[in-house]
């Protein structure tokens, strides 16, 4: 896999929230998922390649995937990582 593939696999989409929409207007803070095995130098990469901008921090943290169940059947959905981007000044992304 080439290095442009595993960013295109790094960011995988964003998180369309009231609260990460609110950073990304007062923070110029974006939130992406991205997979657990990546790390911030990895996610810091693939935003400025893939978007043309300038990070000046990488925020990561784990979201444990929520208890679910199906009649008797228990089970749990899959944990995953949330990753907050805050650009540089005068940069932005257009996320919708």
């Amino acid at each position: 896999m080439s290095s442009i593939d595993r960013m295109y696999n790094v960011i995988k989409k964003p998180v369309i929230t009231e609260k990460a929409t609110n950073d990304s207007i007062e923070r110029n803070a974006y939130t992406f998922r991205v997979p657990v095995s990546a790390n911030k130098v990895e996610i810091r990469q693939a935003v400025e390649t893939l978007f043309e901008v300038k990070v000046n921090s990488v925020n990561t943290l784990r979201v444990s995937g929520k208890a679910r169940r199906r009649g008797y059947r228990a089970g749990k959905a899959n944990d995953w990582k949330k990753a907050m981007v805050t650009l540089a000044e005068g940069f932005s992304i257009e996320v919708i």
